[in-house]
């Protein structure tokens, strides 16, 4: 058996991914969106905004949306979320935040 952390426990369960295994996928799921390259001269941490610090544009939140949706399931709404967000509070999201919905969606 591999390392995977997905694997579960005995009985089956899924193991719930750590909060810097999400960080770490959100960072990679950013990266696909916004390019490898220009996330590359970034540095990605729980304190950046999403709108100021890394760029992304409201069709690359729904890219977004979709790729946690994949990873993580259904369990993951984004688009749910956010759509109960002001509009200064989606300006002002950040990396943390996101990473914060994910584990709550997923324990």
């Amino acid at each position: 058996m591999s390392g995977d952390t997905m694997q579960g426990t005995a009985t089956g369960t899924p193991v719930a991914p750590t909060r810097s295994e999400i960080l770490a996928t959100v960072t990679e799921l950013i990266g696909e969106i916004i390019g490898e390259e220009y996330i590359e001269d970034l540095q990605v941490t729980t304190e950046s905004v999403i709108t100021s610090d890394l760029e992304l544009e409201s069709i690359e939140f729904v890219a977004l949306a979709e790729k946690l949706r994949e990873r993580y399931g259904e369990a993951v709404e984004f688009v749910d979320w956010i759509a109960g967000m002001e509009l200064e509070e989606i300006i002002g999201l950040t990396v943390g935040q996101v990473v914060d919905f994910v584990e709550t969606c997923l324990t």
